[in-house]
């Protein structure tokens, strides 16, 4: 296993599991889209995700633009596959965590940061050493190395994490990406060894999880039986961790367009089964929405708030 995450990105880049290998280093662009320089969509507080996340004051949100999946119903394309935000210095991210600290952050929230994880254990221990006290989560599509998992293992406070799909047939028609399954199951058993290896999850007495992990799956229109063996995989895998059922599916333009099961919202029924099926293996601790479209709450303006000056 590697010694750090400089030597999974430098001279190819094999952060995440595509090991694409481009020299990034070099300028090179790689699958997800990222050469050699931070870019940031958007820093803000942001309320609506999970209780123990937001809490009341709200999560310390910093999106990355760009991602290593290629999710063909995304409802975050603008970052993640159209790359849009603004350049960085990994001195400004450090700044960054700081001021969401500031404005009454719980966390500091890095959303599918994966493609950065090199630049990431300089920056955290520079705002550790200007005072930041919060916990950092890593908001992941569970698409990750286990090597890379362990070396963010000492820095990473929360992992909240997708487990998108459980049929391989299935992850490369909507994502592109055949293995996600086998990947996701790897990651995840790492990530629990990790919250195990620092001492279990802890929450405050807020409700506030200061260390842990939250697996969250979103439910496809037309796919609950899927849904439902994600389910089966992460109980395998980790047993009883706290899971967040989403059913906040709402189709883009080009699922509009192409038709069939994804131009539709998730129905009651279909998300019905998912939750009675949480229920059935025994998830003790389980996160749900109410209603089905999703809106400005859960997906925010991408317009890079708080990227080059305070979000206050």
């Amino acid at each position: 296993m590697p010694t750090s995450l400089t030597e999974l990105f430098s001279p190819a880049c094999h952060l995440c599991p595509r090991r694409c290998g481009a020299a990034r280093d070099e300028g090179a662009h790689g699958v997800c889209g990222a050469n050699d320089t931070l870019k940031v969509a958007r820093a803000a507080l942001h309320m609506w995700e999970e209780p123990p996340i937001s809490g009341e004051a709200g999560s310390g949100t910093i999106f990355f633009s760009g991602c290593s999946l290629k999710c063909i119903y995304c409802q975050n394309h603008e970052i993640s596959t159209g790359n849009f935000g603004l350049e960085i210095s990994p001195e400004r991210l450090v700044e960054i965590m700081l001021e969401l600290q500031d404005q009454g952050a719980n966390n500091i929230n890095l959303v599918t940061a994966t493609h950065y994880a090199h630049l990431l254990p300089a920056a955290i221990a520079a705002a550790r050493a200007r005072g930041l006290v919060i916990p950092i989560v890593y908001n992941t599509s569970g698409y990750e190395r286990a090597s890379a998992v362990a070396a963010l293992g000492d820095l990473v406070d929360v992992w909240l994490t997708d487990f998108k799909y459980a049929d391989a047939g299935l992850a490369q028609s909507l994502s592109h990406i055949k293995d996600y399954p086998r990947v996701a199951v790897s990651g995840l058993a790492q990530m629990a060894r990790e919250i195990e290896r620092r001492g279990g999850e802890l929450v405050d007495e807020d409700g506030l999880m200061k260390r842990g992990m939250i697996v969250r799956h979103l439910v496809l229109p037309g796919h609950a039986d899927d849904s439902c063996r994600v389910l089966d995989l992460v109980w395998q895998t980790v047993g009883d961790v706290p899971i967040s059922v989403m059913n906040q599916y709402t189709p883009n333009a080009l699922m509009r367009e192409q038709g069939g099961d994804l131009a539709r919202a998730v129905t009651r029924e279909e998300y019905e089964q998912v939750l009675d099926h949480a229920d059935d293996l025994g998830f003790t601790t389980m996160f749900w929405q109410e209603g089905g479209a999703v809106d400005e709450s859960f997906t925010p303006a991408f317009d890079t708030t708080g990227v080059l000056t305070s979000a206050k």
